[in-house]
């Protein structure tokens, strides 16, 4: 059996153990307060800037057809629909995996070739309690609040570029948004950003528990925990997006 395998399947035996535990109550709460610090506010700043400059960036591409097609009134609600709907949740957890989910492989994989796992169960200290749960609660809380910080900041990078560039008056941007926007579209952001986190972590701590081979044994498994969960973000996506928005949208009908 490939060794990639294995560790998946691993990975999904870690979340089925992390989520018994979770139910149990078995929270290391010092540690998940270390977590949430190292997650949140050390992510927010590149999280933020890469949402600003996709909005930004989607404004340009939509606003100069749109206007040329005279539905300019449009561009805000359509840019808050991608947002909220697609692009917050997924760039700011593949921003998440790349910094956060190689920390957790490099450092759980340095633990397990040093024997400090191994420790942990000398000492009568589970793993999953000590050193995975603590990371899970962390990324299920913090993506969600950096989601939402980034569909805020996106829209402000899509207004400035709309009424500076495209002279497009605020009070139409803004009020499209309203328009385009209901309460599940504001929901579902953080609901998948919940899903990616724990996805983010459960496959960060498992390939890290599975590391061997020392130094080049946790260079491996950082590079695969990375690349495992941005494909485990894009496939969860399409699933996650396709039973959240069956059917056919009605959003675009109430601007036009």
């Amino acid at each position: 059996m490939p060794l990639w395998f294995r560790r998946f399947i691993a990975a999904i035996l870690l979340g089925g153990q992390a989520i018994v535990h979770v139910l149990m109550g078995r929270f290391n709460y010092p540690n998940i307060v270390e977590q949430m610090a190292l997650v949140g506010p050390e992510s927010l700043l590149i999280a933020l800037v890469t949402s600003t400059t996709i909005g930004m960036v989607f404004t340009i591409q939509v606003a100069r057809e749109f206007i040329n097609i005279g539905a300019g009134q449009v561009v805000g609600g359509v840019l808050a629909l991608a947002l909220t709907r697609e692009l917050a949740p997924v760039l700011t957890a593949v921003v998440l995996a790349a910094r956060v989910g190689s920390a957790f492989a490099a450092e759980i994989g340095t633990m397990k070739v040093s024997e400090q796992i191994d420790a942990l169960y000398i000492l009568k200290t589970d793993p999953v309690d000590y050193l995975v749960i603590p990371r899970i609660v962390a990324c299920c809380i913090m993506l969600p609040l950096l989601t939402v910080l980034s569909i805020v900041t996106g829209m402000l990078g899509g207004l400035l570029i709309a009424t500076t560039i495209f002279s497009l008056p605020a009070r139409v941007f803004i009020d499209s948004a309203r328009t385009f926007l209901d309460a599940w579209d504001l929901c579902s952001a953080p609901i998948k950003a919940v899903f990616f986190g724990a996805l983010i972590a459960i496959i960060g701590c498992s390939w890290g528990l599975t590391t061997t081979g020392g130094a080049k044994g946790v260079g491996q498994s950082t590079t695969t925990a990375v690349v495992t969960s941005l494909l485990a973000i894009f496939i969860s996506n399409f699933f996650l997006s396709w039973v959240m928005f069956q059917g056919v949208g009605s959003a675009a009908s109430k601007s036009l």
